[in-house]
């Protein structure tokens, strides 16, 4: 990861120097533009919160490795998968932010060299429709992967708790003792195992959202620049109106001459 990229967008001095130019200007697009940016904050708060808690899910893990509960297991595969898609996530929005960076300083070169009219289509200079589907394809890949390991844990615990419950029926039935009905519910263990993939699925659902939100202010940009023609173009079509209408013109006749002999 570049040095850049270890800061916000919004002091970058390429994406700040481009915000500064449209607001200069009364551009419309800066409103939209910073949506973007915004959502793409908030992207990375949520994604270190997911780090957060990975880090947790270690901690819980070797908790269960100690108490040789039955769920480490799926608990391990599961963290190593986790870890991946997280890692993942990271590296493609790194990649998101240097598209914007570069989009920014691109953007703004090209306002020193043609002035403002450069702009009138601020939403050619950012590729980054592609990585933000991509991150949402992803996103709901992991929110599905957590909810699935909340089952699978859930359906051990289950399971170890009926066990559990048979060999106590056992004893009770030798001691001439009522047998216990039913199985306790998910243990202290299961629930601290699954909390970290509830937070994180709970991330995940919040930073899908932004991306989401990021990809409608992207369109919102797109369909702006669509609507507004280049000044070049406005002025041609002026131009040619001007052309048409002098061509269309009534011509006056001009008075004939007097004669001075009064003929």
């Amino acid at each position: 990861m570049t040095e850049q990229n270890t800061v916000s967008l919004l002091e970058n001095e390429h994406v700040k120097g481009l915000l500064a130019i449209l607001e200069a200007n009364n551009s419309p697009d800066r409103k939209d533009f910073l949506a973007v940016l915004n959502q793409v904050g908030a992207m990375e708060r949520q994604l270190d919160a997911a780090v957060k808690e990975l880090a947790a899910m270690r901690r819980e893990l070797n908790d269960a490795q100690k108490q040789n509960h039955p769920v480490k297991t799926a608990m391990q595969k599961a963290v190593i998968a986790m870890q991946g898609q997280v890692l993942d996530l990271r590296d493609k929005l790194s990649e998101l932010k240097q598209t914007v960076i570069e989009g920014c300083k691109n953007a703004v070169d090209a306002f020193k060299e043609k002035g403002i009219s450069a702009l009138h289509n601020v939403a050619r200079f950012f590729k980054i429709r592609p990585l933000l589907e991509a991150m949402r394809n992803d996103l709901t890949k992991n929110i599905r992967f957590d909810e699935a390991a909340i089952f699978k844990i859930e359906a051990v615990s289950a399971e170890y708790h009926e066990a559990g419950r048979h060999v106590k029926n056992m004893a009770r039935a030798l001691a001439g003792t009522e047998s216990v009905r039913d199985a306790k519910s998910t243990g202290r263990v299961a629930r601290a195992l699954e909390a970290p993939f509830k937070t994180e699925r709970s991330c995940f659902a919040s930073m899908k959202r932004n991306v989401e939100a990021a990809l409608s202010g992207l369109s919102t940009l797109e369909k702006a620049a669509e609507r507004k023609p280049s000044i070049r173009k406005a002025m041609n079509a002026l131009n040619e109106q001007i052309a048409q209408g002098i061509k269309e013109a009534p011509t006056t006749e001009r008075p004939r001459p007097v004669a001075h002999d009064g003929r």
